[in-house]
This record gives structure tokens, sequence and C-alpha cells, in this order.
């Protein structure tokens, strides 16, 4: 008798196989202000604990806060490419 492989395990499978079992709740640290966040489908902050914590970083995203560094070119191989 051959073995089969089991099935990618995702969350639809663990689900099916799973259906009696409650979720695990999953608590993360909030990238904005370090408090508790449920890291769940039934959050849609997720990872945010809030809508003015998900407002927060978005407004720091448009306002380019979070932007490499600019570094030049050592080289100059960019401008060869021209």
């Amino acid at each position: 008798m051959t073995r089969r492989r089991p099935a990618a395990a995702g969350p639809d499978a663990l689900q099916a196989r799973d259906a009696d079992a409650t979720p695990v709740l999953r608590w993360v640290s909030c990238p904005q202000c370090k408090g508790d966040s449920l890291y769940a489908a039934s959050n849609p902050y997720r990872p945010f604990c809030g809508q003015r914590c998900k407002d927060i970083d978005f407004g720091a995203w448009a306002d380019e806060n979070f932007r490499l560094p600019d570094q030049p070119d050592p080289d100059g191989s960019i401008d060869k490419l021209q």
C-alpha cells in the first residue's frame, strides 16, 4: 500500500478537518500604538487595533515618512546606462 501525501494545509483545510474546534485567537502588538490587537478576520483594522491607528499609519505613508534613504550611485553605473 502506498502512502498519500496530505493536502496542503490552508485555513479552509483546517476548518474542514476541525469543524468542532474553536478558532485560536491571536493577539499581536499594534504597529502604531503597541497596544493589543486581535489578528483575525473579525478585526477589519488588522494588524492595527482600530481605525485611529490605521489612519495614523496611512497618513505617515501618504507623507512619505516610510521611504528609504536616497544613496548616490558610487560608481556612476546608472549614468552609463543612459
